[in-house]
């Protein structure tokens, strides 16, 4: 019997039990004055059988996060839904602690994400915490197990109901924050890697994006074959974290130019190439592999800039989309491969076997989610303006537990207010470098002309010599 059919059938027996006294009391020849009571207390137990049924159904509420239309940060509002989600055959029901935040939300958030539904609706394809309860046909999950749970949207709310195969018990000594930062990431990188990849010994892989959550995971599942070198990504301030979780050659894409650096270390190019970027990034990745390499892409985040659509980006990263003729592949022996796990949602066979493969790895050992941050379901923008800043090292993680009402009128923190002022100390020191060049300039061709003019002067001074000769 599921949690959720409990209240239901303790209503019904009571019912039961109401209908079958007036069939009984004649039975056991009692009184009249004896059965009024007895059927006053009958009735007066309805309407409060009734009353206690009635309010659990119509007062059960809970928050979830909305997307209520496409545009920036704000976009995403939290909302009570009332009502209890009713249990199909094969559905569970999932009281959720905590869920990730992917690159694919961010791009929901503008409209450029196809596998979410129209706004209004609820984000989220991954999530952990408690089943509640169980619908028929459901065998493999009981009320009280931890479990992390995969969908292809729906999961930032504080209860949810997903089918049962989409649901993954939680590994002893696994926090919620960990299981909700395994799903996505752990399977895309899993599945481009080794289905895809073919990944073995020795080979050379480019991880982008290398301090994120797929980048992290790429990078720890490398480390699982033996002399794998990783080469990644990643803004500088970022290198001794990624070096330190197994990238071999990080590079700062901000001031140099990836491909030059991937060359200097390996001059026939690579094994194999994961490319979330998009646009002219793809035509460098399919450069830069080796004969038999493969690239792998999975993204377009090159699509975004700024918290709103940005149109120019858009069309700029369509214009530079990478195509190529099939006789290019047969005489390059290089192929290209296209990952998206949205669009693998019916597949589930296929996500059990990599997620049973994930798990084991991690029972090992071999691998564990870097939480970066945990930010409550009220601070959502801020959580989604770090990630899309790329001030992100790891997994943001939002949490369902209410933030408490000091925090929400607690000033800026102190690290918000540093991490603030290092970035205007940035623009600050960025603006005097640009200034400073600019003077540069404008001192260089002052000198310039100042040596034409005395190369005139001169000149000037031979004509008038030659003349007075």
């Amino acid at each position: 019997m599921s949690g959720e059919d409990a209240p239901a059938q303790q209503q019904n027996a009571v019912d039961q039990k109401q209908e079958t006294k007036p069939a009984e009391e004649p039975k056991n020849e009692s009184p009249k004055t004896e059965s009024a009571p007895a059927a006053a207390a009958d009735t007066a137990a309805t309407p409060a059988a009734a009353a206690e049924k009635v309010p659990e159904e119509e007062t059960f509420s809970y928050r979830a996060l909305v997307l209520t239309g496409y545009g920036g940060y704000d976009k995403v509002k939290l909302q009570v839904k009332k009502g209890k989600p009713t249990l199909k055959a094969g559905e569970v029901l999932v009281r959720v602690k905590a869920c990730g935040l992917n690159f694919a939300d961010l791009m929901a958030r503008q409209g450029l994400y196809d596998r979410l539904p129209s706004p209004p609706v609820t984000p989220g394809m991954e999530c952990a915490g408690v089943v509640e309860a169980v619908g028929e046909e459901v065998t493999d999950r009981k009320v009280g197990d931890k479990v992390m749970v995969l969908n292809r949207f729906g999961l930032w709310q504080e209860v949810v109901v997903a089918p049962a195969n989409h649901t993954f018990l939680i590994p002893e000594g696994m926090s919620f924050e960990q299981a909700a930062a395994l799903p996505v990431n752990y399977i895309t990188a899993y599945m481009m890697l080794f289905d895809f990849g073919n990944l073995r010994p020795n080979q050379s892989v480019l991880v982008h994006a290398a301090a994120g959550g797929v980048g992290i995971a790429a990078t720890q599942l490398c480390k699982t074959v033996t002399d794998v070198t990783v080469f990644g990504t990643a803004s500088a301030s970022k290198h001794e974290t990624i070096s330190e979780g197994g990238v071999t050659h990080p590079i700062d894409y901000r001031t140099k130019d990836y491909v030059e650096e991937v060359r200097k270390i390996s001059p026939k190019g690579l094994d194999i190439i994961l490319d979330p970027l998009g646009g002219s990034d793809t035509h460098k990745a399919y450069n830069l592999l080796k004969p038999m390499g493969k690239l792998i892409t999975y993204g377009a985040a090159n699509m975004l800039a700024g918290q709103k659509k940005n149109l120019i980006a858009v069309a700029k990263n369509w214009y530079h989309q990478f195509s190529i003729h099939t006789l290019s592949l047969i005489q390059g022996n290089k192929s290209v491969c296209g990952f998206h796990l949205g669009y693998l949602d019916g597949e589930t066979e296929l996500i059990t076997q990599a997620m049973n493969a994930i798990l084991d790895l991690y029972k090992e050992g071999k691998i564990k989610p870097r939480i970066d941050s945990t930010w409550h379901f009220e601070q959502v923008g801020d959580a989604m303006r770090k990630m899309q800043e790329r001030n992100n090292i790891g997994k943001v993680i939002l949490t369902t537990e209410p933030m408490p009402e000091e925090e929400k009128k607690e000033e800026p923190k102190k690290e918000d207010k540093k991490e603030e002022k290092k970035k205007d100390d940035k623009k600050k020191d960025d603006k005097k470098k640009d200034d400073a060049k600019k003077e540069e300039k404008k001192d260089d061709k002052k000198k310039e002309e100042a040596k034409k003019e005395e190369k005139k002067e001169e000149e000037k001074k031979e004509e008038v010599k030659k003349e007075e000769k």
